[in-house]
């Protein structure tokens, strides 16, 4: 008799990718969205800002299940002090030249 054969995702700690279609973030600029998700992970784009990106997954009521990706700092502080409010509803605003949101 065999013994029983464990499947990777019952002992997997890694996430898989957030899903959704890419939108740029000033396409959704002072909309309601309901936020579900976020990763932060190292940029690519290392010599500008904090060196991080932060992906954020959202859905509209219209357009289902998408995500953006910023090195925000003012967004990268607000998920890492609010993330465990997931799901939330809120409005990115841009100001002067930084995003948060509202």
């Amino acid at each position: 008799m065999r013994p029983e054969i464990k499947r990777f995702s019952d002992f997997a700690e890694e996430e898989g990718p957030l899903e959704g279609a890419k939108v740029k973030i000033d396409s959704i600029l002072n909309q309601e969205i309901f936020v579900t998700g976020y990763k932060v992970k190292k940029s690519k784009y290392s010599k500008k800002g904090s060196g991080q990106c932060l992906t954020v997954q959202f859905e509209t009521e219209e357009e289902g299940k998408k995500i953006f990706f910023t090195g925000s700092s003012v967004l990268l502080d607000q998920v890492e002090k609010y993330g465990s409010e997931i799901p939330f509803m809120a409005v990115i605003k841009k100001i002067d030249r930084y995003y948060t949101f509202s």
